[in-house]
Order: structure tokens, then C-alpha cells, then sequence
């Protein structure tokens, strides 16, 4: 039943589930399970579209979270895009996410990568947090939405620093490519969104219901 319930989830977590149901079992018995009644957890998909474009006349800033040690929220936000696959197109999420909690503070789904979408989500975020004076950073990859004037001119006016991946390291925005992943794994994968506004209300539920509410993360 929990693994009908969670498609997506593994035998680690359905293993972590288990007693929240009132039963005891080790991984191992959970993995046997699912394999006797050939139960296995949804695959994603392979990757298609590029969604960062860093080739642009635009400041790139150094990395400033390599050595960074979180011990609270609102010291480190980071930001991504990745692609939808809707029906007959592609849709583009961006998303800022806080690093220390792991929840994501502003989102935004649109058929474009124009820089206004990752300001959605920007804006989306302060607004949600409305962060104090302190030494936020906002870290994100060298693409164009974030590097442009209309989104550093929002940072410096709310006083975060700016701080982005070197080039060709995703392993610098790690926190945000593992939501990706999960976004990717637990709610995208096996979904057929017939266009933008379904895959909105879609994601706009995995994320707001079940991701930042319900959802285990073993980081925490």
C-alpha cells in the first residue's frame, strides 16, 4: 500500500515509512517485498533541453559558498532552472530554494527562459521570507536570468550578495540540483502534463503540499 501510495519513493524511504503505519521491518525485508510483488519505484527521464545559456556580456561573480558552513535560515538561497516536458512543448521552472531548511521559497512555470522568469521566483521568495539585514547570499549558475542587470539590481536592492558556480560544476549548486532531481523523480517522471497551466498546478502542488509539508529529506 505505501508503495502504491509513493511511486516514487525508494525502499530507503518506504523503509522510513513503515513505522509511521504502526509496523516493524528492516530495508531488507522492505526490498524483498517489493520485489516479490515486482513493485519498482518510477525512473526519470533522460535529459533534453538546455536551460543555461553563459555565454553573455554579463558580470560573473565568484563563488562564495564553497566553504560555507549553514547553521540557520536566510544564509544561503539558491537558484535553478530546469525544462517541463509538457505535450507539445517545453516549459521552464525556475525555483530559489532555502539551503539550510531545504524548503523552496519561490517558484515560477512559464514556456520561456526569459530573465523575467527567474525574477518571478526571486520576488515570489522575498516575498514569502522577506529576509532581514544580514549576509544573505543568493547562489545560483553563470546563466543569463541571473546574471542580467534586472536581477542583480533586485539583489543588491533587498543587500544579498551574489555568488555563482564555477564553470562546468554543478557539484557548486548541489542543493538545488538535488531538488531538480527529486522535482525530476517524484512528481515529472510518469506525469503527462497536457499544457502549461496543468503542469503549474501540478508542480505548484508537489511543491507547495508535498515537498516543503510531507516530504522526508535525508538531509535533515
Amino acid at each position: 500500500r505505501l508503495a502504491l501510495a509513493h511511486r516514487h519513493y525508494g525502499y530507503r524511504r518506504l523503509t522510513a515509512l513503515v513505522p509511521r503505519d504502526g509496523w516493524v521491518a528492516n530495508h531488507k525485508r522492505v526490498l524483498r517485498l517489493l520485489r516479490s510483488d515486482n513493485l519498482r519505484c518510477l525512473r526519470r527521464r533522460a535529459y533534453v533541453p538546455a536551460t543555461t545559456d553563459s555565454h553573455h556580456p554579463w558580470r560573473v561573480v565568484p563563488n562564495l559558498v564553497r566553504s560555507l558552513v549553514l547553521t540557520g535560515l536566510d544564509q544561503l538561497w539558491v537558484a535553478d532552472i530546469t525544462y517541463v516536458r509538457l505535450r507539445e512543448e517545453f516549459a521552464y521552472l525556475a525555483i530559489v530554494l532555502d539551503a539550510f531548511s531545504r524548503r523552496v521559497l519561490g517558484w515560477a512555470l512559464e514556456t520561456h527562459l526569459h530573465a523575467t522568469l527567474a525574477l518571478a521566483a526571486l520576488t515570489q521568495a522575498l516575498t514569502s521570507r522577506r529576509p532581514g539585514p544580514g549576509p544573505l547570499i543568493h547562489h545560483s549558475d553563470r546563466g543569463v536570468q541571473y546574471a542580467c542587470a534586472a536581477y542583480t539590481a533586485q539583489l543588491v536592492t533587498h543587500g544579498i550578495q551574489p555568488s555563482m558556480s564555477r564553470v562546468g560544476s554543478p557539484y557548486d549548486n548541489a542543493k538545488a540540483e538535488s531538488f531538480m532531481k527529486t522535482l525530476k523523480h517524484e512528481e515529472v517522471d510518469g506525469s503527462a502534463y497536457r499544457h502549461v497551466d496543468d503542469a503549474r498546478r501540478a508542480i505548484g502542488h508537489f511543491i507547495e503540499d508535498v515537498y516543503n509539508r510531507q516530504r522526508l529529506h535525508s538531509a535533515l
